[in-house]
């Protein structure tokens, strides 16, 4: 009986086993012969998981908007740039034995040695640029190796509307830094004469403030500058009033005629301020003469004219002519043409000279050069120089490089 027992319970189990076998066996095939079901439930994962990373984006894109309607960016920051360059200029003069006269004679026709300076450029509030430059070298030194870098400008411009802005200079203003560009790219040939205009353009007057107004096909400057010179043991106060007005003649044709003028009061022997410190009665007149100073073109004004044009798409023609305030017959002057665009080859000619009057005193100077740009940062310009200053005279080749890091 027992025996009979178990031997139902094991077909029982062999039963159910074989059964649960065969219902494995049965839905495994269903799965492997209908493929869609697992297509359609991959999709259905896919689908969950694209509207899920929308709903991301949509989130992100809401917080970027929001962000930009506001003043500032969440990503964006106020970024320094950092500019090095580097100006060399060689000579080989063709003269004999050096005296005084031609020593002066070939400082005023042309300054050797190098330029070197780093300038860090900041934009604040997108318009606005805060400059602060340092000199390590400057041609015309007896020492080539120059000296530690020190700061030479500093100068903040606001860019108020579209047709008015305003410059702050602290430290270093010279009148180029506020006066009105006449060219698009900054051209250089040789010498002073053919690469800065003007020499009132170049000379240091300290810290100033200008503001200049654009309107139409006219556009003005005015700025106001003070400095303090050490005279004999005191202190010279010297301030200047710088104007400049441009006219465009035509689309590619440009006239300006700008000036300063120059006042100032020497100070009783006493104690020297700090930097940038000035007393406010510095303009009450004090009783010593101004003319030595005048003679010494410490408190001269200078007028001057300058007139450039387009002749074709790089070339151009342009000139200048500078008067002395005291002494109209003191007129120097300049007439350059150049072909100087960013091609890799160029070319240029310069005429220049200084009238006082007297022709044993008078200086012309012409010379021509060719212009390589290696790369974009580099420049070569080898050149030949003739100089008549006075009795003295003499040719010279002339080579320079400039390069910008």
């Amino acid at each position: 009986m027992e025996a009979a027992a178990v031997s139902v319970v094991d077909k029982l189990k062999s039963f159910a086993k074989s059964t649960q076998d065969f219902a494995s066996v049965v839905f495994r095939n269903r799965e492997v012969s209908n493929p869609n079901e697992n297509l359609k439930r991959l999709q259905r994962e896919s689908f969950s998981d694209i509207m899920k990373l929308r709903d991301r984006q949509e989130k992100l894109e809401r917080v970027l908007a929001f962000f930009k309607s506001s003043k500032g960016s969440p990503v964006q920051e106020t970024s320094t740039h950092v500019r090095g360059e580097f100006d060399a200029v060689g000579a080989l003069l063709m003269i004999g034995t050096i005296d005084v006269s031609k020593c002066n004679a070939i400082e005023r026709a042309i300054r050797t040695g190098i330029d070197s300076r780093l300038t860090f450029e900041t934009t604040i509030r997108e318009k606005d640029t805060l400059v602060a430059e340092f000199v390590g070298s400057e041609r015309g030194q007896m020492n080539i190796l120059g000296s530690p870098l020190s700061l030479a400008k500093v100068l903040y411009a606001a860019n108020i509307s579209d047709w008015c802005s305003a410059v702050a200079i602290p430290v270093g203003g010279r009148c180029r830094d506020v006066a009105v560009p006449t060219s698009s790219r900054e051209e250089r040939g040789l010498t002073d004469y053919s690469s800065f205009g003007p020499p009132l353009l170049n000379q240091l007057n300290g810290s100033g403030i200008s503001v200049m107004v654009k309107k139409s096909n006219i556009v003005a400057c005015l700025a106001q500058f003070v400095s303090a010179l050490p005279h004999s043991g005191s202190l010279l106060f010297c301030l200047g009033t710088f104007g400049q007005v441009v006219c465009q003649l035509s689309s590619n044709t440009k006239l300006s005629i700008l000036g300063i003028h120059k006042m100032g009061n020497l100070s009783r022997q006493q104690p020297r301020l700090a930097a940038m410190s000035l007393p406010f009665s510095f303009l009450q007149r004090s009783g010593h003469p101004h003319a030595s100073f005048v003679e010494n073109s410490l408190l001269d004004g200078y007028l001057a004219m300058t007139l450039e044009s387009e002749l074709y798409e790089s070339t151009k023609i342009g000139g200048w002519v500078e008067m002395k305030r005291s002494n109209p017959k003191h007129l120097q002057w300049a007439v350059t043409m150049s072909d100087t665009s960013e091609d890799d080859f160029g070319w240029g000619l310069s005429l220049g000279g200084l009238v006082q009057g007297r022709r044993n005193y008078d200086r012309f100077q012409v010379e021509c050069f060719l212009n390589f740009n290696v790369g974009k940062k580099c420049k070569l310009q080898p050149g030949l120089l003739y100089v008549i200053d006075g009795a003295t005279q003499f040719p010279a080749l002339i080579l320079r490089t400039s390069w910008s890091l």
